[in-house]
C-alpha cells in the first residue's frame, strides 16, 4: 500500500511527452499508456483500469493548465493518495516555476524538477510535499538563486546559513515545521483572512428551495517573521455556540491544532505556512432542519423560505398567439441579512489590503468602523434551450446585453455592474424572445393551407356576371339587326339587365362565403392549437444565475478576531503589531438554478 507510485509522466496539450520520471519497478512506457488513456471517451475518469497491459495497471490522471499528468501503478494502493500526490506535484511545480504552469517552464527547469520529484516521493513512497519545506532542500541554481537569496526570499538556504555563521543571527535555532521554512524574515508584518463561499441552490417552480448549500474556504495569507502562533476566532449570526452545528464536513490544513477545535469549536490555533494557503474548508446547509415536538428534524416551508438570494428569476413560457415566446424576469435585491460592516483602524487594521479577491473588509479588531454596503457584481443569467430549437428571434433585454449561441444551445444575459449600481431594491429587468423550431411537414401543410385559404377567399370575393355575358352575345346580334332602328331602346334594356344581374350575383356571393368563413376559422383554431403544443416542447425548463457579492456571506459566518500570541511565538521581534485584514466574498458560478 505504501509503494504505490511507480512513475510520473507529463504530456503537453498536443499529447507529446515532455517529462518522464520512474520511481520503481518497470512501468509501461508513456507511448503505451497514452493511447489506452485516449481510447476512453471523454470526460475521462481520474482512475482507469487497464487490464490489457502486463501486468494489469491502474492509471491515475490529472489535467492541469492543459498539461496531462499520468501516474501508473500495478500494486494495490490507496487511490486518494496517488491522486493527492498528482495535485501536490502540480502545485509545487507552480510554486517553483511560476504560475501558470507551461511547457516551456518545465523544459527549462529539468534540474529543479528532478530535485523536487526526488524529495516528494522516494522509491514510490510519498514523503515530503510541503512547498515551504522543499524550499530549504532544493538548490535553485544560477541567477535565480542569487536573486532570491539576495532579497531574503525562499529559494536559497545558503543565505540563512551565512547569517548564522557570521554572527548576525544571535537567536537560538527555531523549531523546524514541515509546512514552514526556517528563518523567515519580512519587512512588513501582515495577516490577511479571505472567506469565499460558493453557492449551490435549486429552486422549484413554486419558488420553494429544494436544496441550498454554501461551500466555503478560508484562505489565509501570513507575512510574519519568525514562527508566529495565531488564533483565529469564528462566529455566526446565530451565535458562536451554534457554529459547530452549522459547519458541516470541516477540513483543515495540517497546521491546525485539532484538539483546540474540538475543545472550543470556532477557534483555529495554528502556526501558519509562509505566504498564502487554504486554512480550512467547510459546507453549510442553508436549509437547516427544524426540530419538532417529537424531536425529529424536517425541512418545512418556513425554513426553506429563509434562504436569501440577491437575485431571483421568474420565467413565463408559451406566450404569444401560438405560444412561441417566453419571458425571463430578473428581480434584484439589496437587502443582505447579517450584513458585515467594513472598518479600518490605524493601529491594528488597515482596510483595503489583503487578498486580491476584492470585497469589503470585516469589522476591525478594536478599531473604528466605516460601514459599507455589500456590492452585487457580474450577474449572468444562462438559459439552456432544447436541441430542437433552430433559432431565437426578437431577442430583447430591458437591461444589459443578451445573445444566443446556437452551438452551445443557450442564451446568455449579462448585466454590467455599472447598470446595477444605481438600481433600487426590488428593481427588475426582463428578457423576451421568440423560439423557432425545426422545419417539418406540418409547417409545409400549414403554408399550403394558408395559400388555399387565400385562393378560396379570392375565388369567393371575385364576381363574374354570367348573365351579363350570355345576355351580351344575344344583344350583340340584336344590335347588328336593329342598330339603326332602335338605338335608344337598346340602352334602356341594357341598364335594366345590369341592375338585375348585379342583385342576383351579390346574393349568391353572400350565401357562398358564409360556409367557407366558418370552416376556415375552425381550421385556423386547430392549426394554432397544434402549433402551441409543438412550441411548448421548445420552451426552456430552467435558468441558472452567476453572480458575486463582495462583503457578504450567505452562511452568516464571520471572523471575530485574529490574535497573535507573542508568548508562544518565536522570532517575531519586539513590538511587532501586524496589520490585519478580512474580506468576504459570496459567488455563484451557475450554481443557482431556477426551474420552471
Amino acid at each position: 500500500m505504501s509503494n504505490g507510485v511507480e512513475a510520473l509522466y507529463i504530456f503537453n496539450q498536443h499529447n507529446n511527452p515532455i517529462l518522464q520520471h520512474v520511481y520503481r519497478s518497470r512501468p509501461p512506457a508513456p507511448t503505451i499508456l497514452l493511447p489506452l488513456y485516449l481510447a476512453h471517451p471523454a470526460p475521462r475518469p481520474p482512475l482507469i483500469y487497464l487490464p490489457n497491459t502486463s501486468p494489469p495497471t491502474l492509471l491515475f490522471s490529472l489535467l492541469h493548465s492543459q498539461l496531462l499528468f499520468l501516474a501508473p501503478t500495478s500494486v494495490d494502493t490507496e487511490p486518494l493518495l496517488v491522486l493527492e500526490f498528482l495535485h501536490r506535484v502540480a502545485d509545487v511545480l507552480e510554486e517553483f516555476l511560476g504560475a501558470p504552469l507551461l511547457e516551456s517552464k518545465i523544459e527549462g527547469g529539468y534540474d529543479i524538477i528532478a530535485q523536487l520529484l526526488g524529495e516528494m516521493c522516494d522509491a514510490g513512497t510519498v514523503s515530503n510535499t510541503e512547498p515551504n519545506a522543499l524550499r530549504d532542500l532544493i538548490d535553485v541554481p544560477g541567477w535565480m538563486g542569487k536573486l532570491l537569496g539576495g532579497v531574503g526570499l525562499p529559494g536559497s538556504s545558503t543565505n540563512s546559513t551565512s547569517l548564522q555563521t557570521s554572527g548576525f543571527n544571535t537567536q537560538p535555532p527555531l523549531p523546524q515545521l514541515p509546512w514552514r521554512r526556517a528563518n523567515v524574515r519580512h519587512t512588513s508584518n501582515e495577516l490577511y483572512v479571505d472567506i469565499i463561499e460558493s453557492l449551490s441552490v435549486i429552486i422549484a417552480p413554486s419558488g420553494r428551495p429544494l436544496s441550498a448549500f454554501a461551500n466555503g474556504s478560508i484562505a489565509f495569507t501570513s507575512k510574519i517573521s519568525g514562527v508566529p502562533d495565531i488564533l483565529l476566532a469564528l462566529s455566526c449570526t446565530a451565535g458562536k455556540s451554534h457554529l459547530e452545528h452549522i459547519l458541516e464536513l470541516p477540513v483543515f490544513h495540517p497546521c491546525v491544532r485539532l484538539a483546540r477545535w474540538r475543545e472550543r469549536p470556532g477557534e483555529l490555533s495554528f502556526v501558519p505556512p509562509d505566504g498564502r494557503f487554504v486554512l480550512a474548508g467547510y459546507e453549510v446547509d442553508l436549509l437547516p432542519p427544524t426540530t419538532t415536538s417529537s424531536g425529529k428534524g424536517q425541512n418545512n416551508s418556513s425554513a426553506a423560505g429563509s434562504v436569501h438570494l440577491p437575485v431571483s428569476v421568474e420565467m413565463r413560457t408559451s406566450l404569444g398567439p401560438v405560444g412561441a415566446e417566453f419571458e425571463v424576469r430578473l428581480v434584484l435585491s439589496n437587502n443582505f441579512p447579517g450584513t458585515i460592516s467594513a472598518a479600518a483602524a490605524g493601529g491594528g487594521f488597515r482596510a483595503g489590503i489583503g487578498s486580491r479577491l476584492g470585497g469589503s473588509s470585516s469589522p476591525a479588531f478594536g478599531g473604528s468602523t466605516n460601514h459599507h454596503h455589500p456590492v452585487l457584481e457580474d450577474v449572468l443569467v444562462t438559459i439552456p434551450v432544447p436541441a430542437s430549437v433552430r433559432n431565437l428571434t426578437d431577442l430583447h433585454a430591458s437591461r444589459g446585453e443578451a445573445q444566443y449561441t446556437p452551438l452551445e444551445g443557450m442564451v446568455e444575459w449579462r448585466l454590467p455592474s455599472k447598470e446595477m449600481s444605481g438600481l433600487s431594491n426590488g428593481a427588475t429587468a426582463t428578457l423576451r424572445c421568440t423560439v423557432v423550431g425545426q422545419a417539418n411537414d406540418d409547417d409545409d401543410d400549414d403554408e399550403e393551407d394558408d395559400d388555399d385559404d387565400e385562393g378560396e377567399t379570392n375565388h369567393y370575393d371575385t364576381t363574374y356576371d354570367y348573365n351579363e355575358a350570355e345576355g351580351g352575345e344575344g344583344q350583340g346580334e340584336e344590335e347588328e339587326e336593329e342598330e339603326e332602328e332602335a338605338e335608344g331602346t337598346y340602352q334602356q334594356q341594357e341598364q335594366q339587365r345590369q341592375s338585375k344581374s348585379t342583385t342576383t350575383t351579390t346574393s349568391t356571393t353572400t350565401t357562398t362565403n358564409a360556409k367557407p368563413s366558418s370552416s376556415l376559422s375552425t381550421a385556423r383554431e386547430k392549426r394554432d392549437q397544434r402549433r402551441i403544443s409543438q412550441n411548448a416542447q421548445l420552451m426552456p425548463t430552467a435558468a441558472t444565475i452567476s453572480f458575486s457579492v463582495k462583503g457578504w456571506l450567505a452562511s452568516g459566518i464571520k471572523v471575530d478576531s485574529v490574535t497573535l500570541n507573542s508568548k508562544t511565538s518565536r522570532g517575531l521581534g519586539e513590538g511587532v503589531r501586524p496589520y490585519k485584514g478580512v474580506k468576504y466574498l459570496t459567488a455563484s458560478r451557475e450554481g443557482v438554478e431556477f426551474r420552471c
